[in-house]
């Protein structure tokens, strides 16, 4: 079974860009919008986001809904407990997907630590290339 994780140096959940996610007022305080949209550069990276190193520099006191906890989850987005692991996996997925592209190395990375098995099409002779 595929066991979300957090992948080292991927850094695609720190593309913050509002246009992207229309619904931010649907689960954000007006308190956590207007931090949100504070944090946001003029890339549409995380002003807390190191390009180079691809960390975040304020891990360890990041804001709340920059985290994935069941708690947060259910309270935020009303994803239970017991479907936070396959919702999490697919946020990520898509959002890599978009950020990095759909044979990105940070998508491969991701795959292989939480326990996703690639999906590759297989030509028979017979089929046509």
């Amino acid at each position: 079974m595929a066991t979300w994780q957090c992948v080292k140096n991927c850094g695609a959940c720190c593309y913050l860009e509002p246009s992207e996610r229309p619904d931010l007022g649907d689960y954000l305080t007006p308190e956590e919008l207007t931090l949100y949209l504070g944090m946001v550069a003029d890339d549409g990276w995380c002003v807390n986001y190191d390009r180079e190193t691809r960390e975040c520099r304020v891990y360890e006191d990041r804001p709340a809904f920059c985290r994935v906890d069941a708690t947060e989850f259910e309270l935020r987005y009303g994803v239970e407990e017991a479907d936070l692991n396959e919702f999490a996996i697919e946020c990520c997925q898509e959002h890599i997907n978009d950020i990095y592209g759909d044979r990105s190395l940070e998508l491969i990375r991701f795959n292989q630590a939480v326990g996703v098995k690639a999906k590759r099409i297989i030509r028979r002779s017979s089929d046509p290339t």
